[in-house]
């Protein structure tokens, strides 16, 4: 009689097995391709991804100005920052595209991986703190030396002078952040761009004064240096600015600071009459060079003069402005606030 029960029982019995032999090979194999690709990826980390053995921690890496991808690859390969100058390139394509890298000083403090330094080398990622800088209005290039020594380690002062000889009033006042190993050359750049850029927004009104750039620098450095607001600015403007047109001295005192470090409550009888390029009593007309370096503020009331019936000004003790038709008000003037 026929058992259908054994029958079945025997069937999957078998079928059981040959599943358990089934499953077995195929879980071998998937352990075999997850070992493979375990090693080749360890491989690959070790040989290319992971940063080199002699990797130079904490130290600053320069990438040149105008190098291209391959000179930089390249360059981060011999400096032991990456394994693979192939790799670099690759991945610096795949975040930034055919613009390449950004040049400067970068600072790798602990080791990173090819992908990390790609990262880095694409958006200006330096790892510096940067240091704040603060031209003040009216700064003359010796005050801004001391005040770039005072706050770079690297900076050359003395380099910076000859740097800028020529350029006094067009090194634009601002705030300024460097990196902290900045040298002479960037800085003196920089604050000749700036001055540049920020004359270039008004270009406009400085063609529609029809005054040359340099005179309204070497005018502006004056009123940095005689006024602190845009009115008194602006009206002293014009005076100084009548005083040239009917061949008057423009009789200033901040130009003394300038040449000999005198300021209107320490000029002496004798200082006035010492005849030199910067006596604007013994001479009349500008100065041979501006006096400072003026602010975008003292630029525009140079060439946005307020008219008046005044020739004469003085400021006292406190700053106040006062103004004269005649020199006799003035001299009246004079000994109320002055003496």
């Amino acid at each position: 009689m026929y058992n259908l029960s054994r029958t079945l029982k025997e069937f999957f019995s078998k079928y059981h097995r040959k599943t358990i032999i089934y499953l077995s090979y195929h879980k071998r194999k998937t352990v075999l391709i997850a070992a493979a690709l375990f090693i080749v990826v360890s491989a690959f980390y070790v040989a290319i991804w992971r940063a080199p053995s002699e990797f130079p921690r904490e130290s600053t890496i320069t990438i040149e100005k105008g190098s291209t991808l391959s000179d930089v690859a390249n360059q981060l390969k011999r400096q032991s920052i990456v394994r693979s100058s192939l790799w670099l390139r690759n991945l610096a394509i795949i975040f930034n595209g055919e613009k390449g890298v950004l040049s400067g000083d970068y600072f790798f403090d602990e080791k990173e991986s090819v992908w990390s330094v790609a990262k880095r080398i694409t958006t200006g990622d330096f790892d510096l703190n940067l240091i704040e800088v603060v031209i003040p209005e009216g700064a003359t290039n010796y005050e801004i030396g001391r005040i770039l020594e005072a706050k770079s380690d690297s900076f050359n002062r003395e380099e910076f002078m000859v740097l800028v000889a020529g350029k006094e009033g067009y090194l634009f006042p601002d705030t300024y952040l460097f990196l902290p190993n900045v040298e002479a050359k960037e800085v003196a750049r920089e604050l000749n761009n700036n001055f540049i850029e920020k004359i270039a927004e008004i270009d406009e009104e400085i063609r529609a004064s029809g005054i040359p750039i340099d005179e309204i620098i070497k005018m502006a450095s004056i009123l940095e240096e005689e006024a602190r607001t845009t009115e008194t600015r602006r009206t002293i403007s014009g005076i100084l600015w009548e005083r040239i047109r009917i061949g008057m001295a423009l009789q200033v005192d901040a130009v003394f600071s300038y040449a000999n470090g005198k300021n209107s409550f320490t000029l002496t009888t004798a200082d006035l009459r010492e005849d030199h390029p910067y006596n604007t009593y013994t001479n009349k007309g500008l100065p041979p060079t501006p006096i400072s370096n003026p602010g975008l503020d003292s630029i525009l009331a140079t060439i946005n003069p307020i008219e008046s019936d005044y020739i004469f000004f003085l400021s006292d003790m406190n700053g106040n402005m006062h103004y004269s038709v005649t020199f006799k008000e003035h001299v009246r003037k004079k000994n109320i606030y002055l003496n």
